[in-house]
């Protein structure tokens, strides 16, 4: 049967989506860590020195993200803990239970947490005392982690619905259905709030755009990549991380499609580049800092696109979503490995083993401290030295 003929119904196109994508990734996990570069000793590094560490549980299914909030750090287990943790200290304020698997990090407007489940529940407790807030059941599976603002929690589901919960009471507000494509990445499509005014987020078929966080509907969409090839497994263009923002300087990158930059003021793009990336941009003044599916780390000049430089030192070790930070860029591995690179020549300046386990999330930068969840289960918070 050729795949561009199957029309699976709802049920159908998730069940069928599933399938492809866990049997597609895991035959590339599979090579990625038969052939996973080895590491190389790095001359005269620059010391990560480990000043607090908590052990959360495991996140072996999902990407959890923990979220910085004032002087708290707020994180998720695949267990149902949520924690509150002071930043400086690394001690836990509150830990709570949720009744059912959690399958994201935490959003928190520092007022309200919010977490979802894989049966489709979303849990909000009082940020300051962990109490529960309310719960409420959305009929389907949340793998992206709830935003919060404006008064409201909104989540994404894995059917492609954004939808706007009031942060005090549970209601639901608005419903927005967004028509996915024929095949969708079954994992983590994050969202950034803009000064509580609009959400900024990645779709599949290679679009991102801005929604209205008051009603969620949409500002603008553009296109970053068109879908190509002939079968629906090579069509597949999504842009599963965040957009990210360096004042109105907007870049985005999409599996299997292209990287690039422009204004979101006018919602264009400045420049593309092909490309293919599950794990998202980050910013510094003159440049943007990418990982492709190879775990290539990438820089290319912000406002004209040209490559900067290249670094194939990590390939196949899986590389995490990076962080630019100071004069480094900080981003986990598949073996618990936080590695370090200079942002100006690529080098890599310095690395430490957080666990055994992969990284999949943002590292955190605050009040001069690295800070990272493992999928074994650590947070645990660094000095650059």
């Amino acid at each position: 049967m050729r795949q561009s003929r199957i029309k699976p119904t709802r049920i159908g196109l998730w069940l069928f989506i599933t399938i492809i994508t866990l049997m597609t990734l895991q035959a590339c996990s599979g090579n990625k860590r038969k052939s996973a570069a080895e590491l190389k000793p790095i001359p005269n590094p620059v010391n990560l020195d480990r000043v607090w560490s908590v052990s959360l549980g495991k996140s072996m299914s999902y990407a959890l993200q923990p979220i910085l909030q004032g002087e708290d750090i707020y994180a998720s287990a695949q267990s149902g803990d949520v924690y509150r943790i002071n930043v400086s200290t690394g001690k836990v304020i509150w830990t709570v239970v949720m009744p059912k698997t959690v399958s994201t990090g935490p959003g928190t407007d520092g007022n309200i947490v919010a977490v979802g489940s894989i049966k489709g529940d979303v849990y909000a407790l009082d940020a300051q005392t962990g109490a529960k807030k309310w719960e409420s059941n959305v009929g389907t599976e949340i793998l992206t982690e709830p935003l919060v603002a404006a008064g409201l929690v909104v989540v994404r589901t894995i059917d492609n619905r954004f939808i706007g919960i009031d942060a005090q009471t549970g209601k639901r507000r608005w419903v927005i259905p967004k028509t996915p494509s024929v095949l969708s990445l079954r994992t983590s499509y994050s969202m950034a709030s803009i000064n509580n005014e609009v959400i900024f987020t990645g779709f599949s078929s290679g679009k991102f755009g801005l929604l209205n966080l008051t009603n969620g509907g949409t500002i603008w969409e553009a296109l970053l990549s068109s879908p190509r090839g002939t079968s629906e497994i090579e069509r597949l263009s999504d842009i599963t991380a965040k957009p990210t923002l360096f004042g109105s300087r907007m870049c985005a990158v999409s599996y299997q499609g292209k990287v690039g930059c422009g204004d979101i003021k006018t919602a264009k793009m400045s420049w593309t580049k092909d490309f293919s990336s599950f794990s998202g941009t980050t910013q510094s003044a003159d440049a943007v800092y990418v990982v492709n599916e190879k775990s290539y780390v990438v820089a290319f000049n912000a406002t004209q696109g040209d490559e900067l430089w290249r670094n194939e030192m990590l390939m196949w070790r899986d590389v995490g979503e990076p962080l630019a930070v100071g004069k480094v860029i900080v981003a986990g591995d598949s073996e618990g490995y936080l590695q370090m690179l200079s942002q100006a020549t690529g080098d890599i300046i310095g690395r430490v083993r957080v666990d055994s386990s992969q990284i999949t999330a943002a590292p955190i930068a605050t009040n001069g401290l690295v800070i990272v969840q493992t999928k074994g289960g650590t947070l645990a918070a660094y000095r650059i030295q």
